[in-house]
């Protein structure tokens, strides 16, 4: 019997059905529906399937709100409640705190540099020892008032930028380069945020808080990585963002670390506590919020949304601080910023994306593969089968604790180089954790989601 066999089998006497065709699984549960993309060579995980059927399925006991349609994309596997990879759509009064998380608008930015791989090649050892020193010793300098975070949190970015005061990292940044960016933030503006829901610290009156948070990549898959243009598919686009191949590009992929932990956890604490009195609990730990409750927890969410705004915009003006010290240029250009792990509100519904990323038609977004494979650049497509959303990546295929028993020899097959304090993370986000992003990219082009405009191959990356 085939292991997709074995599947079905197991999951029919969970109560679910699964039917496949041509790419995309479709699963049908007595209380929820969904499908899910994934390439054949791609083994669908039974826990993952659990995860998003029971996300499908959440509802508050005598209230009307509802889910309206679930999928996933091809980096689907499973997560800590939810599964990564999934989008829940949900009418637009009604919010699910925990499939959001704590890292809450984990997302990416790419930077153009106007640098070759060969005169980054050429300061290799000068560019790694100050990368280490910014990113990994604490040699960041990122003074920001109370008042400039609450103008972030009440107002929006660009009161932001009027707002943080002109010294440190700030000195250098040029205000109107960071305004002008703004336009290629996927969803900033459509965050609500209230400052009210922000950690005490950061909305005081004091003139200088140093947030050793900001600036900060965090661990797990996050990433500072220098990539070279390796293949253009859109060369009117690339022209018109500032791609040129054989040149260097710059992923950020980081979040809303400290607040969005702050945020998440007190709002799934709150989710459970909201709960009806004297309803039975969903096995699931998925607790649903509906009417003012949704209005408010979106708000809070905005708080760390905008948060992990800022965050990039400290890391990429960190490597243009580098760029200038290191290769003496400033010409680096932002191509887009993207948000994971957040709700959004599209088409009169609340589309939960935890591990996923807008795909809106003609939205810019990011794929990144692993260490040691291609991370794209690619156009959505806006393709309404799957919530105008594709893959944030190539997905897991193999548990970071796994990773760690098997103990791939990584000195031996590397063709990237990794600058981390922790050799462990070498072997935690070794190429082999990762699904190929090949067959990723090439399945949700099939199913017009995205359509590629460019391609990167790793060069040097820092993880914390």
């Amino acid at each position: 019997m085939s292991s997709i066999s074995r599947l079905k089998k197991a999951l029919l006497r969970q109560g679910v059905v699964v039917d496949y065709d041509q790419g995309v699984y479709f699963l049908q549960g007595a209380q929820s529906q969904a499908r899910v993309l994934l390439p054949a060579a791609f083994p669908l995980e039974e826990k993952a399937v659990r995860q998003l059927m029971d996300f499908a399925a959440v509802q508050v006991p005598g209230s009307a709100s509802h889910v309206c349609k679930a999928c996933a994309t091809p980096d689907f596997h499973p997560g800590s409640l939810a599964p990564v990879g999934a989008i829940v759509a949900t009418t637009a009064d009604m919010v699910i705190p925990q499939a959001i998380g704590t890292d809450i608008n984990c997302g990416m930015r790419l930077l153009t540099t106007g640098v070759t791989q060969d005169q980054a090649a050429a300061q290799l050892p000068t560019l790694e020892r100050r990368l280490v020193r910014l990113f990994l010793e604490g040699g960041r300098d990122v003074p920001v008032s109370g008042n400039a975070f609450r103008a972030l949190f009440d107002v929006g970015a660009e009161a932001f930028i009027d707002a943080v005061p002109k010294a440190g990292i700030w000195s250098q940044a040029s205000p109107e380069r960071l305004r002008a960016e703004l336009a290629a933030c996927i969803g900033l503006s459509e965050f609500a945020s209230n400052a009210r829901w922000a950690p005490q610290a950061l909305v005081s009156a004091r003139e200088t808080i140093r947030d050793p948070s900001l600036g900060s990549i965090g661990s797990g898959n996050h990433f500072v990585e220098f990539q070279v243009v390796d293949q253009i598919y859109d060369r009117q686009a690339a022209y018109r963002l500032g791609l040129k191949e054989g040149h260097i590009a710059v992923m950020i992929h980081s979040g809303s670390r400290d607040v969005g932990f702050f945020v998440g956890q007190r709002w799934m604490d709150r989710a459970k506590m909201e709960w009806p009195q004297g309803a039975k609990h969903p096995q699931s730990g998925l607790y649903a919020l509906t009417g003012p409750l949704a209005a408010e927890y979106l708000e809070a969410m905005g708080v760390a949304a905008r948060y992990a705004w800022l965050n990039r915009v400290v890391l990429a003006e960190m490597v243009r601080q580098t760029l200038r010290e290191v290769l003496h240029c400033d010409d680096s250009r932002m191509v887009v910023d993207v948000p994971h792990n957040v709700v959004l509100q599209e088409n009169g519904l609340n589309l939960h994306r935890k591990g996923a990323t807008p795909a809106r038609a003609q939205d810019l977004a990011l794929i990144p593969g692993s260490m040691g494979d291609f991370s794209y650049l690619v156009e959505g497509l806006g393709n309404p089968d799957w919530l105008s959303s594709c893959s944030h990546g190539a997905g897991r295929s193999i548990r970071r604790q796994a990773m760690r028993a098997i103990k791939p020899s990584i000195e031996q097959e590397a063709t990237w180089r990794c600058l981390t304090p922790r050799e462990e993370r070498k072997i935690e986000e070794a190429p082999q954790a990762y699904k190929p992003v090949g067959p990723v990219i090439a399945s949700q082009e099939e199913q017009g989601m995205i359509r590629s405009v460019a391609r990167f191959k790793p060069w040097l990356t820092v993880k914390a």
